[in-house]
């Protein structure tokens, strides 16, 4: 080993040592935040009388009965408001990827008068509390006769009314260079054909996040179906665990299992989405 070798080795050891301490502190902090998730699950598996006396996460004496008691305890299995769940997410999925990049199409590879304006008004929408616009659309879903239906939760969606989703495509489409248009337009294509044919598989990480987002923001949402929804049987998933709290001696076991399993859709779609979220929201943003 040479005198230099010898003289770097304690600024390498330093390095080193510091890498590892920086590792082992960032493991502590996602430990302590995953600690609230991870006893609620081993919650869920214990019997109502352990729960609030056992703060570890010591998997003993577990039980799937928290499980089966939850699913049914309401006045509707869960099994109805998962399907209500899994359908209004549906709907706002295809809803947003289908009008959010049509709106975003125009607004990114189109020429028309006051675009600009409209984009600003289109962003400035965005910046409004959902609870100042709340008020006039339940008077109007009133007046249409869409109270305690699906409809005020999933129409609107098919209208671009989610600026974000536009905005963010708007970004993704000013990356893809315009010779693309040309061309297209020289074999005959229309601008519906460009964006239909063309567009869309270029902007698949940008819709992919669309639908990643679209997902958990919709399935958590619990204000909207709130005020919309007042059929029991009409109710979501956030609602129905929210019932529990309605329930004389609540049954923290059976709420907890509940609550698990709300949130496993949203970490199934998350896990196989990532890549696509994590791509589409990086080549945003180079923009």
């Amino acid at each position: 080993m040479s005198a230099a070798d010898l003289a770097d080795a304690p600024r390498r050891q330093s390095s080193l040592t510091r890498r590892v301490a920086m590792h082992v502190l960032l493991i502590l902090l996602a430990l302590g935040m995953l600690y609230p998730l991870l006893w609620m699950i081993v919650s869920s598996l214990r019997e109502n009388s352990a729960i609030f006396s056992d703060a570890s996460l010591a998997l003993r004496n577990l039980s799937l009965d928290n499980y089966s008691r939850g699913w049914d305890a309401q006045q509707n299995s869960f099994a109805t408001y998962f399907g209500n769940s899994f359908l209004i997410t549906g709907l706002a999925i295809v809803a947003n990827i289908a009008a959010c990049s049509l709106t975003a199409y125009a607004f990114a590879r189109m020429t028309f008068r006051l675009k600009a304006f409209f984009m600003a008004i289109l962003l400035g929408t965005i910046m409004l509390p959902e609870h100042v616009t709340i008020v006039p659309q339940y008077v109007l879903f009133s007046e249409l006769g869409w109270l305690n239906t699906f409809l005020p939760l999933t129409v609107p969606k098919f209208f671009a009314t989610e600026a974000f989703f536009v905005f963010l495509i708007v970004q993704f489409m000013r990356g893809i260079p315009r010779d693309i248009d040309e061309a297209a337009a020289l074999d005959g294509c229309g601008p519906f054909q460009t964006y239909s044919r063309i567009m869309l598989p270029l902007i698949t990480p940008a819709l992919a996040t669309t639908a990643i987002f679209s997902f958990i923001w919709t399935w958590n949402d619990f204000f909207r179906p709130l005020i919309f929804l007042t059929d029991n049987s009409l109710f979501t998933v956030p609602l129905a665990v929210r019932l529990f709290a309605d329930i004389g001696g609540t049954d923290w076991g059976a709420l907890f299992a509940m609550s698990v399993l709300s949130l496993l859709p949203i970490f199934i779609f998350f896990v196989f989405g990532q890549r696509y979220l994590i791509r589409g929201i990086a080549t945003t943003g180079l923009k």
